[in-house]
């Protein structure tokens, strides 16, 4: 056995010992676990709290360090409460899902699937969005999700069986273009993240948080491309230990005549994403490096797989871009 198919089994068990943990516990026991578990990550892993900080810094200049500070370790809780939480939900029933989630705006995408033309709903890795993806078919039709094989193949088949344990379908890199365009002209609905960075081949350029972000043009090119409509999704915390699953109205596509339609469209997406990361800036991934002109060389925070760096990058198998 190789050091890395050790690492990679020695990986898996770590998540099996703690799903099983978890599983008997309330929720309530569940999060605290999960918030210790990112507690400690902020101690021990000194590269990534100081690129948050950073990250907080430039976003909210007018914050102090010690806010941002705040912040940045609110967000490491966060991330280790969405995982044990995951977990968690993995294991439950869809009514015992139902009974923990509320459901806001969903139908909007019920009108908008109605046209026939698909819906692509667009989301980052803020909230619960992992536990909004599982719930989401118990209320409306299952979903395609656009997703980054993990490194690990362990990890890799129960994040699978994971998301599509309620009826979605995940679409890997490979072949991705097909596969959602024949999803959206079946009038079905694809989830994309958008807030990763990824090569420039496959990025437009907009402001996040007032700064350069290279962006997937997927999400733009594709509603321009299908008349799919495009719905903002997020996963909120809400009162009683529940959660709040909000679909946003879907965003208006720029005219035709517009100088560049899908930079617009992208910014549009972009700033939607940014108004829910302002209101709630510790449940957002402060510990992506998501603006390069940081030159940090601080690594991935999650298991990464042999795809390029973003989650929302199309391929058909041929060499192009998507275009409108």
């Amino acid at each position: 056995m190789t050091l890395r198919a050790f690492r990679h089994r020695v990986e898996y068990a770590i998540v099996l010992v703690v799903r099983a943990v978890v599983v008997p516990w309330p929720d309530r026991i569940v999060s605290f676990m999960g918030a210790a578990i990112g507690h400690a990550f902020w101690a021990i892993d000194g590269g990534h709290r100081r690129l948050a900080v950073r990250q907080l810094q430039a976003a909210f200049p007018a914050r102090s360090a010690r806010e941002c500070r705040g912040i940045a370790r609110r967000t490491f809780a966060h991330f280790g409460r969405s995982l044990t939480l995951l977990l968690k939900f993995s294991t439950l029933t869809p009514e015992q899902i139902l009974g923990r989630v509320v459901f806001e705006g969903e139908e909007r995408v019920r009108e908008s699937l109605s046209a026939g033309r698909g819906v692509l709903l667009c989301t980052g890795h803020f909230g619960f969005w992992e536990i909004q993806g599982i719930a989401h078919p118990l209320v409306l039709p299952p979903i395609s999700v656009l997703a980054r094989r993990l490194d690990n193949p362990y990890l890799h088949a129960l994040l699978e069986r994971t998301r599509t344990r309620t009826g979605n379908q995940v679409i890997y890199r490979r072949g991705a273009l097909r596969r959602v365009l024949r999803a959206l002209n079946g009038g079905e609905a694809v989830a994309v993240l958008i807030d990763q960075h990824i090569q420039p081949a496959d990025a437009v350029s907009v402001q996040f948080f007032d700064r350069p972000a290279a962006t997937t043009s997927a999400v733009a090119a594709l509603g321009l491309r299908t008349g799919a409509a495009v719905i903002p999704v997020f996963g909120l915390p809400a009162a009683n230990g529940r959660y709040r699953f909000v679909y946003e109205h879907p965003i208006e596509p720029p005219r035709a005549d517009a100088p560049d339609p899908i930079v617009e469209f992208t910014q549009r997406c972009t700033d939607v994403l940014e108004m829910y990361v302002r209101r709630h800036p510790e449940l957002w991934l402060w510990m992506h490096r998501r603006w390069r002109d940081d030159e940090s060389a601080v690594g991935g925070m999650f298991p990464r797989g042999p795809d390029p760096e973003s989650d929302a990058t199309l391929d058909d198998g041929s060499e192009g871009e998507l275009s409108s």
